[in-house]
């Protein structure tokens, strides 16, 4: 009963720790279908006034907008795309169907993930030409084309032929994969000859760490919010948001969730080792005469010690290894099974079985040490008169 303490102590603490990596994959997962050194530049609607200019002013970004940020920053800058955000009526044949657009450049598929089950993603000549091609969400093609084969084919776009060019999948939720890709420039001339883009987004250089890349997207907030006349101060004219940001975020938390589940898990092993060594104080007192008869037949010291330490060690160990076990057990049958957006496959390391296991020991022997002492430090003569 006693040793059942420690088996719960191990059981809590391995489900703790389990519990959080569940957390930390549930909010990693959610940024799953993006590069993981991304950052977004967004529009807004200043809340200051600023550069002669009153507040309330709605910001557009254009082509030059993305041109003079890829020029700028050509060091830093690994993969840029704009976007352009409209939507459609799609039609192929008698299917119908109302779906988003998003006019993007061929580095898109690299910042977003996008995967190519059939043909090809966009590229360059499509936007240079302005071509009528479209890359088709999977449930995109289900829908419109069911059964058939849509590389090749035309469907209407409100109205207007694009050729199907690809089909990609996303690792995201089903909504990602109702979108159609099209070359920006293409949407831009459909829609009035406009120039206007939604947003900017990009990925860093890899080998940027966590302060270099919060310096870049620093820089490159600086460099917008002086370009629209929008005062530094103002965090809804010009918003730029950067992954790291969230990652960092993340693991901070992550952080402190495993210090708290590490440190309750301890006070509960630790109230576990102070049951067994209380336990074994009074099996000690309760064996005295044994402990001197043994040290009347020539025991040392050392081996009295040992005796204590081996018990106690195996009452520590074989409790905390069905806790273990029994932990592990539930989290191989259930974990894999949890898959949501705030939760997703908690488990466990093969590093923190390792570390469960040194505390076992350790905890063992703490547990013995006190009344091992106690047991050595028994004259014969004292135990072997005791009543």
């Amino acid at each position: 009963m006693t040793g059942f303490s420690v088996g719960w102590a191990i059981f809590i603490l391995v489900m703790l720790l389990a519990s959080v990596n569940g957390m930390q994959n549930g909010f990693t997962s959610q940024f799953n279908d993006d590069a993981t050194n991304s950052i977004f530049v967004r529009p807004g609607t200043t809340s200051k006034a600023y550069g002669g200019f009153e507040a309330g002013r709605r910001i557009q970004l254009k082509n030059d907008d993305f041109d003079y940020i890829k020029s700028s920053f050509p060091k830093d800058i690994e993969y840029i795309s704009a976007r352009y955000y409209s939507r459609t009526t799609a039609r192929y044949q008698s299917e119908t169907g109302s779906y988003g657009v998003q006019g993007v450049h061929p580095d898109h598929q690299i910042i977003e993930k996008t995967l190519i089950t059939k043909g090809r993603f966009l590229n360059e000549a499509d936007v240079i030409n302005k071509a009528k091609v479209a890359v088709l969400g999977r449930k995109v093609a289900e829908d419109l084309f069911k059964d058939e084969d849509p590389l090749g084919k035309f469907a209407e776009f409100n109205g207007l032929p694009f050729r199907v060019i690809g089909i990609f999948t996303d690792e995201g939720d089903d909504n990602a994969e109702r979108i159609i890709y099209a070359p920006v420039s293409t949407y831009q001339r459909i829609y009035g000859n406009t120039n206007d883009i939604s947003q900017v987004l990009l990925t860093y250089n890899p080998t940027y760490d966590l302060t270099k890349a919060l310096e870049f997207s620093g820089r490159l907030e600086d460099l917008m919010k002086r370009r629209h006349k929008v005062s530094p101060e103002d965090q809804a004219g010009i918003y730029v948001w950067n992954y790291a940001e969230a990652f960092d975020d993340i693991s901070s938390f992550s952080a402190v969730l495993n210090a708290i589940s590490i440190g309750v898990g301890f006070l509960i092993l630790i109230a576990g080792i102070v049951g067994i060594g209380n336990i074994m104080v009074f099996t000690i007192k309760e064996r005295t005469k044994e402990i001197g008869v043994r040290k009347a037949l020539g025991a040392q010291p050392k081996q009295i010690i040992n005796l204590v330490l081996l018990e106690s060690t195996f009452i520590t160990a074989i409790s905390g290894f069905i806790g273990l076990i029994f932990a592990w057990v539930i989290l191989s049958v259930i974990g894999p099974t949890i898959n949501t957006p705030a939760f997703t496959n908690p488990s466990v390391s093969l590093s923190t079985v390792i570390t469960a296991t040194i505390i076992l020991i350790v905890a063992g022997v703490l547990a013995g040490l006190i009344p091992a002492i106690k047991a050595a430090n028994v004259k014969p003569i004292v135990a072997l008169s005791d009543k």
